[in-house]
């Protein structure tokens, strides 16, 4: 019997306040930006014809329900995401650097996304997805962390695929030995891994990438390997195969906001097409190269969520390489 959903994730949903010019006055104006990677994610496979939906914890407040209308009005099932009571949405602070690249400040002390309890996970949309997807952001914390390692279990029970975006952010945890030990976890469970190239330093200790994807192999025996390289690129390894698709760099990039996130619905997307077992070379550049187009034409837009962009226009792009 069919699943009903093609991907549900867990983790993050928080607003990204991001610079917008300046006033009359010459004060940075700051423009509220729905984020949190995992819907992010979501979105864009939303434009793909793929059925998601989406667990996780926003607070009861402006910009929880900002929030809930924006993930609703791309097309993601929000009966997975809980309301809480008393502690306010997360809110991330966005400076961005004149490269596109970006650094973050996060109000989440506690913040609600980190409050989402065990017993509030719909576990229906975990036995009826294909892929389950998490990163590590939910990980970060006692409570969340039992809810993500609880939804990981029973998605898994269900025979998800799982798929796993570290997603590192350094100012969100204590001890980067934590966020070492969740990362962790998150490779030995998982099925797909799309991870970029300073985390695989991070884990790894080399930023000779094909070295660390053979450690990463050796050590957890993940199936599919997609390391993100920024302006150079992406690789794929599986099995025997090593594959790699030149970027689409463009001269008119504004972000670099949601670009890992387009390239990692666009591999799950793939994912779905062919299946864990069915890619080849071929395919495989496949799915790179209409990653790396997907990742490229983002970085285009301020924000992400709401501006994620079409299949067609992804493959008006990949068809150029």
């Amino acid at each position: 019997m069919g699943k009903t959903y093609d991907v549900v994730a867990l983790g993050e949903l928080l607003i990204d306040f991001t610079e917008n010019g300046f006033s009359a006055q010459g004060n940075p104006l700051l423009e509220v930006n729905p984020g949190g990677a995992p819907c992010n994610v979501l979105s864009m496979l939303e434009n793909y014809g793929d059925k998601t939906a989406f667990i996780g914890k926003v607070g009861d407040d402006m910009f929880g329900r900002l929030l809930t209308e924006a993930v609703q009005s791309v097309g993601v099932d929000t009966r997975g995401l809980c309301v809480d009571p008393v502690v306010h949405t997360t809110l991330a602070f966005v400076h961005t650097y004149e490269d596109g690249d970006r650094d973050f400040s996060f109000y989440r002390n506690p913040g609600a996304d980190m409050m989402l309890k065990k017993e509030e996970v719909n576990l229906d949309l975990l036995k009826d997805t294909k892929i389950f997807h998490f990163g590590t952001l939910s990980s970060t914390h006692d409570e969340v962390r039992e809810a993500t390692r609880f939804a990981l279990d029973e998605a898994k029970a269900a025979g998800a695929v799982i798929s796993f975006d570290p997603n590192l952010r350094a100012p969100l945890w204590n001890d980067l030995e934590d966020a070492r030990k969740e990362i962790d976890y998150g490779l030995r469970h998982c099925d797909v891994l799309k991870i970029s190239d300073n985390e695989v330093e991070f884990m790894c200790g080399t930023d000779d990438y094909d070295k660390g994807a053979a450690i990463l192999k050796e050590k957890y025996n993940i199936p599919l390997i997609l390391i993100t390289l920024g302006k150079n690129g992406s690789r794929a390894y599986y099995k025997d195969l090593r594959v790699e698709a030149a970027p689409f760099l463009q001269e008119n990039t504004i972000e670099t906001t949601g670009a890992g996130d387009t390239f990692c619905a666009t591999s799950l997307h793939y994912v779905l097409k062919y299946g864990i077992d069915g890619f080849d070379e071929e395919k495989l550049k496949e799915l790179l190269v209409h990653a790396n187009a997907a990742a490229s034409l983002i970085t285009t837009r301020k924000g992400a969520l709401r501006v994620m962009p079409t299949a067609e226009e992804v493959n008006a792009l990949a068809a150029q390489a």
